[in-house]
């Protein structure tokens, strides 16, 4: 892609507002009220009113559509819905879908919001119990009857691998699951607050599927997040600091299948999150060094590894020692490991904060902060700037 073409969003859009219910085991209500709450906690937190929402965007494994949402939360009209697949990977891409159509004119206030009792209802890490004949769902045919049934499984393969290629042992996915905890223990809405872990915990910690631990997995969690965008000239009149969408990308590398893309040259990169990595640092006109913070996609703190590699933030093989020393200030609400696991929404509401400034975590200064969505699957990117 272009740096013509990969421009052509940056700048236009801008976040106004973020709200979340409380992220728990057991939330006692449905999907569609935790998503309402979510909504009606973004929208006052930029300080609009449902009437003032045109468009909604959420994932397609969400139980909840647009519309009934909009019915349930009290929004009137709209002229723009949509859904993005390829669950976590879909996270920055809702936010790249209501900031098109924000700059195209087709909407002007977009609720992106992604809702879901993960823990108490259907649990992801219990792996595939069923699955509806698809074109896609024909790749797992050569996995799932090995016993590959759970996404642990699927990305313990490449995980394996890299160990393998770099000469690592699993101990060097401990720094970030410290990382992500050491940021939850200060995190009053952390599933996890005041519960730091060490590297000796995570050695101490029961294999899942070799070589991840327990404290290399994400939660599971019920919660819902929303998302608002607008144009940057209606946000600088709302409540809040405007948060800027200064690139947005979606990416599928080549052989790519979800989560199961063990026929690649080679499994020790994610070629998805280099085709986002190229587009935003392409769109945005930044490189690694104007980064001040990331939040990046730690549903297995393996692919964290691999993704600060794809971005060109440390050489390949060299993830570990690099989150390690601390180099680039990393997931500060906690992750999918430390806070809650919400398919990288609350990723992007962390992002937000540290631009506003207003992070539990706070990095001094931090004026431009990268988002990821989903690794091992199709996925998506953002890099958000103070306005």
């Amino acid at each position: 892609m272009s740096a013509a073409r990969g421009s052509a969003l940056g700048g236009k859009a801008a976040v106004a507002g973020i709200g979340a219910t409380e992220f728990s085991k057991d939330s006692g209500r449905s999907e569609l009220k935790l998503a309402v709450e979510a909504v009606h906690a973004a929208l006052d937190d930029a300080g609009l009113a449902p009437s003032d929402v045109d468009g909604m965007v959420t994932f397609t494994m969400d139980t909840s559509p647009e519309i009934t949402v909009a019915q349930a939360a009290g929004i009137g009209e709209l002229s723009f819905f949509s859904r993005v697949h390829y669950g976590g990977g879909a996270a920055c891409a809702t936010v790249q879908q209501a900031a098109m159509a924000v700059a195209t004119g087709v909407a002007e206030v977009v609720v992106c919001y992604r809702a879901f009792n993960e823990r108490s209802g259907r649990r992801f890490g219990s792996g595939v119990q069923h699955r509806e004949p698809s074109a896609e769902g024909v790749a797992l045919g050569w996995s799932l009857p090995f016993g590959l049934l759970t996404p642990a499984s699927w990305v313990a393969m490449a995980a394996q691998r890299y160990l393998h290629t770099y000469g690592l042992t699993p101990d060097a996915f401990a720094p970030v699951a410290v990382t992500g905890r050491r940021h939850a223990a200060t995190n009053p809405a952390a599933y996890f607050h005041g519960k730091p872990i060490t590297a000796a915990d995570h050695a101490a910690s029961r294999w899942i599927v070799e070589p991840l631990r327990l404290l290399d997995c994400c939660q599971e969690t019920d919660g819902g997040q929303a998302v608002v965008v607008t144009t940057p000239e209606r946000a600088r009149d709302l409540r809040q600091r405007p948060v800027v969408v200064a690139a947005a990308a979606q990416g599928a590398g080549r052989a790519q299948e979800q989560m199961t893309s063990f026929y690649r040259d080679g499994l020790t990169g994610l070629p998805e999150m280099g085709v986002v990595a190229r587009q935003l640092w392409d769109a945005g006109g930044l490189r690694p060094s104007d980064v001040d913070v990331a939040v990046l996609y730690d549903h297995f703190s393996p692919f964290v590894l691999m993704q600060l590699e794809e971005f060109g933030f440390c050489g390949r093989g060299e993830g570990s020692g690099f989150v390690a020393a601390d180099a680039l200030p990393l997931n500060t609400h906690g992750g999918q490991l430390g806070e809650a696991y919400l398919h990288g929404m609350n990723g992007i509401a962390e992002g937000v904060r540290q631009v506003r400034g207003t992070s539990v975590n706070q990095v001094d200064g931090a004026g431009c902060a990268l988002v990821t969505a989903g690794t091992g699957v199709p996925t998506s990117g953002l890099l958000l700037t103070a306005d």
